[in-house]
């Protein structure tokens, strides 16, 4: 494997599971890139000033700091320790006033109660999930009757033409698949915005529980 190919594959692992001083450095990479798409993620769910929010595979945290400017509560759930250090001393006073509280977890395995939260956002988390069915299920699982849920994903296409992508395990699925399988585990997608930039272009699927 050459220099350039050992990049690559460092790099496709530390946006799967930040650690270490690498990782944080991608957690600030990833703010900063993500911007407009996580923007328009939260402002897709509509939250309420007294509603539960919760952010899956929250990264450098950008969504947290949207999040608690429009709902009541939020939580957060990542799989790496290492963005859990970063937003437990990012978001410091939120925590300790009871606003923010971030979990380590996975998207099939959530460590929170059922129905126990109003508003779901997760960007760009599905390419590291092997069983998108197990991880939707547990989405829906944990959103109350009438909740929301916005999944943001880059353009499955132009995904497929990245080589660092498809050389090292990223998961790029169809849209068709995706929505098939939020349908499956009792999420009703209402919307599905088009967002360009950014070089892969992205997709927001804008769904709900009955």
């Amino acid at each position: 494997m050459g220099l350039r190919e050992r990049f690559q594959a460092g790099l496709a692992r530390q946006l799967g599971h930040p650690s270490g001083l690498r990782g944080r450095i991608v957690g600030a990479m990833l703010n900063r890139r993500n911007r407009a798409a996580v923007v328009r993620a939260v402002a897709a769910l509509k939250t309420g000033g007294t509603e539960t929010a919760l952010d899956i595979g929250f990264g450098g945290g950008l969504g947290l700091a949207l999040l608690l400017r429009e709902a009541g509560e939020v939580h957060g759930v990542d799989v790496s320790r290492t963005m859990l250090e970063r937003a437990r001393s990012t978001f410091r006073r939120e925590i300790a006033a009871g606003r923010l509280a971030v979990h380590e977890g996975s998207m099939t395995a959530l460590p929170l109660a059922a129905a126990s939260v109003d508003a779901i956002v997760s960007t760009n988390t599905i390419y590291f999930v092997d069983d998108l069915d197990a991880a939707l299920t547990e989405v829906a699982r944990v959103l109350r009757p009438g909740g929301r849920f916005v999944l943001g994903i880059g353009d499955p296409d132009a995904m497929n033409r990245a080589e660092m992508l498809t050389r090292n395990g990223f998961r790029i699925r169809p849209l068709d698949d995706v929505e098939a399988a939020l349908v499956r585990a009792g999420l009703r997608v209402r919307a599905h915005e088009r967002l360009a930039g950014g070089g892969l272009g992205f997709h927001l699927l804008v769904t709900g529980r009955p």
